[in-house]
């Protein structure tokens, strides 16, 4: 093959590997589309890491080193993503790549009994080459537009593929090389299993927190409920001479003072009178740990709610959704300059087996549309950007969506839900 067809190969593919590569750490580390400007310089980065690979006639150990750093300052800097765990799935993409380009040219070469496949600079060798590219790209694909679940059968597919290959008569393959390569797949197989241990113990970890601040907030309105029924009872005690005070100052014409002195009486138990009670712990945290938010930024918050209970509804995924609306309509109506014009309005309401969750919020501008999607008012959160796609995979998983309108003065999100009513235990 001319050495120009090579390297015109090698940028496409470095090309290739580098944006699928992207879009796997996007889809398991970020909550948000990458940026394209991210992409494109991604693009030309890899693939003239390739083309000087190439030229250098560098081991492709050289290779896939520069790719991983690459391609994680691109994740740190574009996607904004954590360094340690971009470089750890960079560095374990660049090895299932290498492994599964091995492999696919060594089972070609065993089915049609030539070696060439193993050998880049072949017709064979490209085919097989690209063979995994087109792969990838298909894999890059389902992935955005599905999950990341057949992560784990991809490593154990691998190591299968390793191990039987070792037993084949066809290809004479060095056993120095089946020995890298099988200890590799292992090592593939632990880092996914790794990842998922991580993933748990976030996620756990998460739940642990939301727990503790639940608890909190309902010691706290309990101490509240009990400072309620004193007072109550209080009032219940004192009612008669609250009458005769009441009756004096409206027969003197001071209905100013009466309504000053009502305000006062009914000011200890007000904190209860606000407070949304739902029967389900997490969603009574998060409406009313918001109420308190927007009260401190000057914010008319509004909740009407009507939730079902003993449902299949999961905490973390009520939390996604629902917090992630109201963090994003608190965050744009706080930039309303007019504190008159400030508000959220929050409605849940059951229909049948539908939980229908509509947040309302005012904003300072009108929100802008790229590609089909809301783009946001920072650079890399914020308003109705990155939290909605995590509502949207949340609600996804009870055939649910997320659709979102605005007019001249309001934004709304609503979020509509199957549920499946479950035992009480």
């Amino acid at each position: 093959m001319t050495e120009l067809f090579f390297l015109c190969s090698c940028t496409a593919a470095g090309s290739v590997r580098g944006a699928a590569g992207f879009f796997f750490i996007a889809g398991l580390l970020s909550s948000g589309r990458p940026w394209k400007k991210g992409f494109y310089f991604l693009l030309a980065g890899t693939a003239a890491l390739s083309v000087a690979s190439a030229l250098a006639g560098l081991p492709d150990f050289y290779r896939i080193l520069s790719e991983t750093v690459f391609l994680t300052i691109c994740a740190v800097r574009f996607l904004g993503t954590d360094t340690r765990m971009s470089l750890f799935l960079g560095c374990f993409y660049e090895i299932a790549a290498a492994l599964w380009q091995f492999l696919i040219a060594a089972w070609l070469g065993v089915t049609f009994r030539a070696p060439a496949f193993l050998d880049c600079r072949t017709g064979e060798g490209q085919a097989a080459l690209w063979l995994l590219h087109f792969l990838l790209a298909v894999l890059a694909w389902y992935f955005l537009k599905h999950s990341f679940r057949p992560v784990s059968m991809i490593g154990i597919a691998g190591f299968l593929a390793v191990v039987t290959l070792s037993q084949q008569t066809t290809l004479v393959i060095a056993d120095d090389t089946l020995d890298m390569w099988t200890i590799l797949s292992v090592i593939l197989m632990m880092a996914v299993l790794v990842f998922h241990m991580n993933r748990q113990y976030e996620y756990e970890r998460e739940l642990a927190r939301l727990k503790s601040q639940q608890s909190e907030l309902l010691e706290r309105d309990y101490l509240a409920l009990n400072r309620s029924y004193a007072v109550n009872a209080k009032l219940f005690h004192d009612f008669h001479n609250h009458i005769g005070v009441l009756r004096r100052m409206l027969s003197h014409q001071k209905t100013e003072e009466a309504v000053r002195y009502l305000d006062e009486l009914q000011a200890p138990v007000q904190e209860m009178t606000d407070t949304v009670w739902t029967g389900d712990e997490t969603l009574d945290y998060l409406i009313n740990s918001k109420a308190a938010a927007a009260r401190e930024k000057g914010i008319l918050y509004e909740a009407e709610v009507e939730f079902p209970r003993h449902t299949n509804l999961q905490s973390a995924d009520l939390c996604a959704i629902l917090g992630n609306l109201l963090d994003n309509a608190l965050e744009a109506a706080c930039q309303v300059q007019e504190s008159q014009r400030r508000f959220v309005r929050l409605t849940i309401r059951r229909i049948n087996q539908m939980v229908i969750v509509k947040v309302e919020n005012s904003f300072a501008s009108v929100p802008t549309e790229k590609d089909g999607v809301l783009e946001t008012s920072k650079n890399r959160e914020g308003l109705h950007g990155w939290g909605l796609k995590s509502a949207r995979a949340a609600a996804g998983k009870y055939d649910g969506i997320v659709r979102t309108s605005y007019t001249e003065t309001a934004f709304t999100a609503v979020a509509t839900l199957s549920y499946q009513g479950v035992s009480a235990q």
